[in-house]
């Protein structure tokens, strides 16, 4: 009876190890798929793009609030300080003036003069030194290499799932045209080729989205440049209404080929470092709405259009897989909704 009660743990152990040391079975071999169960790839394809493309949107966002912060930290610490200084409230007032006396023989309005010296001032304070850390444009492109990164991350499971032939299912990804703005050719690439490239940077087509995109995004001024305009026009008016009193006119006109600096020694003369300190508060409060205001549009219009936005890249290549799998097999392909 005991060498019976031996024996049976023997024999559990020997069927144990024999079951331990042997492999799973391998899956079966890849079979030729019906077209029903293509479609239903071509499905799952268009659901991992979508995918891919929040997650892109959540990094887009994120990071064009950072961008935002620094702006407006930027514009707090360095623009408005310069603009409302007594310093350069004195030199705008001299360029309104000489502005003013050269308004005719086609030149453009002092308004307008006024606010493109604002730009490249706001640009040259704010804009260039917070893209040597983070841009929109920056933003746009690291989100369209997520975008590919995630999209085909999720490609593997999506081939186990239907056991879909390699070959075939690379062939597929071949006739994706991601990229159409050939021509030339070069300028077209497939999903494939995207996918495979050890460098997007280096690909033709890729480069040639960049510069479309960018493109797009310099074809209007921004909300920014918009404000800034509106700043311009109410300090040239300002400061216009204040030259009759302060002489500022007659100073210019008088100091024709003089020295910059007996003009402005005039400028100071018939204007008033309490006049100024008076004001200086209201000032500072008027611009920081008015370019707040502008900043929150252009944010705005940064995320949500399609064409030129953080998103246009992403939006641009997920239609461009969405169209190639639905379009031919629907008359209303369904449209990627990113989240709110």
């Amino acid at each position: 009876m005991k060498a019976n009660l031996v024996i049976i743990p023997l024999c559990l152990l020997l069927a144990l190890a024999g079951c331990a040391g042997r492999r799973p079975p391998a899956p079966p071999p890849p079979q030729n798929l019906p077209p029903a169960v293509w479609q239903r790839i071509d499905q799952d394809i268009i659901e991992a793009s979508v995918a891919a493309a929040g997650s892109a949107n959540d990094y887009a966002r994120r990071s064009m609030r950072v961008w935002k912060e620094q702006v407006q930290q930027r514009t707090e610490n360095d623009f408005i300080p310069w603009f409302t200084g007594y310093w350069t409230q004195q030199w705008l007032t001299l360029k309104v003036a000489w502005y003013k006396m050269n308004s005719g023989n086609g030149q453009e309005s002092p308004e307008k003069r006024l606010g493109l010296y604002l730009q490249e001032q706001y640009h040259a304070r704010v804009i260039e030194p917070v893209a040597e850390q983070i841009d929109p444009e920056g933003i746009r492109d690291r989100a369209s290499e997520l975008y590919l990164q995630l999209l085909g991350q999720q490609l593997p499971t999506i081939i186990q799932r239907y056991n879909a032939p390699p070959e075939q299912f690379s062939q597929r990804l071949n006739r994706i045209p991601i990229i159409a703005l050939g021509p030339p050719k070069a300028r077209d690439a497939s999903l494939y080729t995207l996918l495979r490239a050890k460098s997007l940077a280096q690909q033709p087509a890729w480069q040639a989205l960049c510069q479309h995109l960018h493109q797009q995004a310099a074809k209007g001024p921004g909300q920014t440049e918009a404000g800034l305009s509106s700043v311009a026009t109410q300090a040239s008016e300002k400061l216009g209404a204040s030259l009759a009193p302060r002489g500022a006119a007659s100073a210019i006109a008088a100091a024709v080929g003089k020295a910059a600096g007996a003009m402005i020694s005039v400028a100071v003369t018939g204007y008033g470092m309490l006049t100024h300190d008076r004001e200086h508060p209201q000032m500072v409060e008027q611009l920081r709405v008015i370019l707040n205001v502008a900043l929150n549009q252009e944010w705005q219009e940064l995320m949500e259009n399609r064409q030129s936005g953080a998103m246009a890249g992403v939006y641009y290549l997920s239609g461009q897989v969405e169209d190639s799998l639905l379009g031919s097999r629907s008359q209303a392909p369904l449209l990627i909704r990113l989240p709110p």
